[in-house]
């Protein structure tokens, strides 16, 4: 099978909106030269989509134009490394998800150990977020809903008031070992956002699981987040005004 025949084959079989490199071709081809042309002589028709340098997807058509890829497909490369999590999404990525805001926003932002100035892809800004624990599969959401108590005052279309009602919700459906891990996890945090969880936890009932929290405050410390006190009465008490 010429390489043409051989790459056309195999795009033809990828589900629509996934993301792939000349590389995912060059092992069974072994030309990169000429997958790399093949690769670019599609975009030029019309059949692929470069979404980057070296980069493409099998676009999804509708009557309104071509779909983009999901976030996720879009910076898979950022956030894996040869089967191993460096990343994951977070902040304007996953405040939709959580139900923060309505808003979708396209600056995808990445958690991780070792961040990166921010760049471009195709229409989205890619931005990163530095991440002091080890991100792992299971931490991931736990992560992400730290991530937004840390950025309460970015979250788009919404207030620290409505945000902190949905951060109630989220926290009751939580089993008791993700709230422990979630204390731990958020003492690598700024202490703004372990006051703010420790306030959250004790209004939801969780008392006895916030002393790690408040033993890792400064008890002289005030923390300026307007509006919580609507939400939160006991936030005083975590020198939150």
């Amino acid at each position: 099978m010429k390489t043409i025949e051989y790459i056309a084959f195999m795009i033809d079989r990828l589900p629509k909106g996934y993301v792939f490199t000349y590389a995912d071709f060059v092992t069974r081809v072994n030309r990169k030269e000429a997958v790399i042309k093949t690769l670019n002589r599609m975009a030029a028709s019309g059949r692929i989509v470069k979404l980057a340098k070296g980069k493409f997807y099998k676009p999804e058509s509708t009557v309104f134009g071509n779909l983009q890829p999901n976030q996720a497909q879009v910076v898979k490369d950022l956030v894996e490394n040869d089967g191993k999590l460096i990343g994951y999404l977070t902040g304007y990525s996953i405040y939709n998800q959580l139900g923060l805001t309505t808003q979708v926003s396209n600056t995808i932002q990445i958690g991780k150990n070792e961040i990166r100035p921010s760049f471009q892809r195709d229409r989205y800004t890619i931005s990163f977020i530095k991440q002091k624990n080890t991100i792992t599969k299971e931490n991931i959401p736990l992560l992400q809903i730290l991530d937004s108590m840390r950025y309460i005052k970015k979250i788009p279309d919404t207030n620290t008031a409505s945000a902190c009602k949905r951060f109630l919700g989220i926290i009751k459906d939580l089993k008791e070992k993700d709230i422990t891990t979630l204390v731990r996890l958020a003492l690598k945090y700024p202490p703004v956002t372990r006051a703010l969880l420790g306030a959250l936890l004790e209004e939801n009932g969780n008392i006895t699981l916030t002393a790690p929290l408040r033993k890792s405050l400064n008890p002289i410390t005030v923390y300026k987040l307007s509006g919580v006190n609507k939400i939160l009465p006991n936030s005083e008490m975590w020198n939150i005004r």
